[in-house]
């Protein structure tokens, strides 16, 4: 027998056996199907970036880190500022991370967390003007220290709150004063957030596990703020319109979980 046939056989073994779990209404630790793992989050964890936090999903840990820099606008946007996320799956992370440049997982979930942000337009990109051909940059890089499944809302929690942790430099004679201030970074609107779900078999589950994650059929992630979705990202497989609709309803849910963990500290 192959290893890529024996890999097939043990992954149809643990997806049957987690719908039968699924059927008796639990998961495999006892969660609902909507509940999340214990969520944690600190912020201003360094003390050598500009806003920092760890964001902890259960077992899952990400770190994420703030810095601005004096960088040249885009030609079409000369007025205002860059905002750029980074993300980084740290091999001690994971046996399934490898060593070496960004793959497409870490381009993905960079989007995603990029994405969810800018789309609630929280970050005013418009008050990083300096002067003529000077503005700031943002800088957002996310490192996921530890893997046990998604790693997506982590990333999101983690790169959320240290933009609300983060202070802008002060800036003179054409450069930044590091470890001087000119005030904090003032987040507007809505406190964005990621609600990662799987589907397996009937069943729809949020905060996926990583076991769950390696037998799931559909993949989806939704951005959303207070009032609206900011994004939708969708995996592999499909979704009805009423599920997506419901999916929706879970994801404002959730989110307001997480906002308010956000906002305790």
């Amino acid at each position: 027998m192959g290893e890529e046939t024996r890999d097939i056989i043990l992954s149809n073994i643990r997806r049957d056996i987690l719908v039968d779990t699924l059927a008796k209404g639990s998961r495999f630790d006892g969660r609902a199907f909507d509940q999340y793992r214990p969520v944690k989050v600190r912020k201003g964890v360094l003390d050598t970036a500009e806003g920092s936090a760890l964001a902890e999903v259960g077992q899952t840990r990400v770190l994420a880190a703030v810095k601005f820099d004096v960088v040249k606008p885009f030609s079409d946007r000369p007025t205002e500022g860059v905002f750029v996320t980074n993300a980084e799956l740290l091999p001690l992370a994971s046996p399934t991370f490898e060593p070496g440049p960004p793959d497409e997982n870490c381009i993905e979930l960079a989007r995603v967390v990029d994405r969810t942000i800018r789309s609630t337009e929280c970050v005013n990109v418009k008050e990083f003007y300096l002067e003529p051909e000077k503005v700031l940059g943002l800088y957002v890089d996310l490192y996921v220290l530890n893997h046990s499944g998604n790693y997506t809302d982590a990333s999101t929690l983690a790169a959320t709150a240290a933009l609300m942790n983060a202070k802008i430099p002060k800036y003179e004679d054409g450069k930044l004063i590091r470890g001087e201030y000119s005030g904090p970074l003032n987040l507007r609107g809505g406190l964005p957030v990621t609600c990662h779900m799987i589907k397996v078999g009937n069943y729809w589950l949020v905060d996926p596990s990583r076991d769950e994650e390696l037998v799931a059929e559909t993949v989806l992630s939704i951005g959303n703020t207070d009032t609206h979705v900011c994004t939708l990202q969708k995996g592999k497989g499909s979704l009805s319109k009423d599920e997506l609709l419901s999916n929706i309803d879970i994801a404002f849910k959730r989110g307001n979980d997480l906002r308010y963990i956000l906002q305790k500290d």
